[in-house]
């Protein structure tokens, strides 16, 4: 036969429940927050990947600087389907592979 509860017993089972459930809300939480801190830290790095390009491209030539996007835009798009471009980015494309299988 089952031994039943007390009031005081009941009590304290339900306050040491109450205690894991905060537990494992507070658990959640920290994986949530893990999860979004990871997901920011891919955005900033592709930000700064993207600035940094940016600004490589406005060292190397200074007079993009006075285009607006679209014409900024349009301008890389004539200019990479140039085929002595897509030649040269080819050659650094397969040069870039040659070395990084070196390394490994």
């Amino acid at each position: 036969m089952v031994k039943q509860k007390t009031i005081p017993e009941l009590e304290a089972e339900k306050a040491e429940n109450e205690r894991k459930i905060t537990q494992l809300q507070h658990k959640k939480q920290q994986l949530e927050n893990r999860i979004t801190y990871y997901e920011k830290g891919d955005r900033r790095k592709r930000a700064h990947h993207l600035i940094t390009r940016g600004a490589a491209i406005e060292s190397v030539a200074p007079l993009t600087k006075v285009f607006s996007e679209t014409e900024f835009y349009a301008f890389a798009e004539k200019v990479f389907s140039l085929p002595e471009i897509k030649g040269l980015l080819m050659q650094a494309i397969n040069e870039h592979n040659i070395a990084e299988q070196k390394e490994r």
